[in-house]
């Protein structure tokens, strides 16, 4: 089909039709807003000048105290309607899900991907939320987790049935778009989405197309430079430091502060847009990876000592927020509180818990913001008299205090 000359003096208008037209389409009715045209020493991962979402992203590994609230959210994991809860819980967002934060600083810790069916609908229900709160003073900072860097080196160990079948209709959406905007000129020349990814995959039966093309379009999206890697994943901070509050999804040790924070969140940025090969970054594999470790999230072994030691290299840290270790308990503090552990195991995909948040604000410290406080009735008896009289229930002595809320 010859293209419409017509379409050459509205390609950027139409292009964006059908960019909003394809993510209606894949997340069931949700619109993004446009991108803030923010100052991008003012917001993380501000666009590029040109508001351009597919611009090598700012990301920052500093940042000073937020006027507002502090929150702190784990591991999502495919779940939306329990992300949605999660939200609910600090009052960040409406009934629609839309942002009511005003100037809340939110920190998404990472692992959004595997373990359930609404990978996408999450990557875009939290940019939403960025765009949203940018708008009103407020940020929605994302992170890796070691799901988002497995995935993008096709280690798909975790994925659910449903979880492929997301990304198959994505393929489909993303392919028709494709389509849409080669009917036009002066829009950019369709792309193969499937280049240089095989037809078969040894462990699978030739025979099971379905499964084949669910993974083909799986593979395509995330790896490096795939459209979802590069809109959504590449935006996310490895490490970040707000005030004195590290967070990171595994942990950090020595090493990898005196590497660099910011030289780590760059080269993963790089290596998400296509930059920097096939395989992570070495601090992203193995155990000691800052998204692998569980040095300081294991519930019974935390090395106060050299959690202090480290976080004595990163000047003005008071503590350091982890989530990818489920905590059957919910969110706690230990050392201290200088080891604050958020991965509750909410998704229905990955132990189904009860949503809990942390809250940092200079008026009332460390608070856990929880759906059920009788969620706390798991703890061994033992446990229950080191607790003291509060605000609604509280952790022990050394813990956040907790709070019930109603999503």
């Amino acid at each position: 089909m010859e293209p419409i000359d017509s379409c050459k003096h509205v390609p950027n208008l139409l292009s964006s039709f059908v960019d909003t037209f394809v993510d209606f389409s894949v997340t069931d009715g949700l619109f993004l807003p446009p991108n803030s045209n923010s100052n991008s020493q003012n917001h993380q991962n501000a666009p590029h000048p040109k508001n351009d979402e597919n611009a090598p992203a700012d990301i920052r590994a500093h940042y000073p105290s937020p006027p507002g609230r502090l929150i702190a959210i784990g591991d999502l994991h495919g779940d939306l309607a329990k992300s949605k809860e999660a939200f609910r819980l600090a009052n960040l967002i409406d009934a629609s899900g839309n942002w009511t934060g005003g100037s809340t600083t939110v920190v998404q810790v990472g692992d959004v991907l595997d373990r359930g069916g609404d990978e996408i609908k999450i990557l875009y229900f939290l940019e939403r939320l960025r765009r949203q709160a940018e708008k009103t003073g407020g940020k929605v900072i994302t992170m890796n987790g070691n799901h988002e860097i497995m995935n993008v080196e096709s280690d798909f160990r975790y994925v659910e049935k449903s979880g492929l079948k997301e990304f198959r209709v994505w393929s489909e959406w993303y392919r028709i778009g494709q389509v849409m905007k080669g009917l036009c000129e002066g829009l950019e020349s369709r792309k193969d989405l499937f280049k240089g990814i095989p037809f078969s995959f040894r462990e699978i039966d030739s025979d099971n197309e379905a499964l084949i093309q669910e993974l083909r379009a799986r593979i395509a999206a995330l790896r490096p430079n795939g459209p979802i890697s590069a809109r959504f994943l590449s935006r996310n901070a490895t490490v970040l430091v707000i005030g004195d509050s590290v967070f990171v999804h595994g942990g950090l040790l020595p090493k990898h502060v005196e590497y660099g924070l910011q030289r780590i969140n760059e080269e993963v940025r790089d290596w998400l847009n296509g930059l920097g090969g096939e395989r992570a970054p070495g601090y992203c594999r193995g155990q000691d990876a800052v998204v692998w470790l569980r040095k300081f999230s294991e519930e019974k072994n935390c090395d106060c000592s050299a959690l202090e030691h480290l976080l004595a290299t990163i000047p003005g840290s008071k503590r350091m927020i982890m989530g990818h270790t489920i905590q059957e308990f919910g969110i706690n503090g230990v050392c201290d509180n200088r080891a604050i552990r958020i991965d509750v195991g909410m998704s229905k995909g990955c132990g189904n818990g009860l949503p809990e948040v942390l809250e940092i604000s200079e008026n009332s410290g460390l608070r856990i913001l929880t759906s059920n406080p009788l969620y706390q009735n798991k703890y061994k008896a033992s446990s229950h008299s080191e607790r003291k009289e509060g605000f609604g229930l509280s952790f022990p002595e050394q813990g956040p205090k907790q709070v019930e809320v109603k999503a």
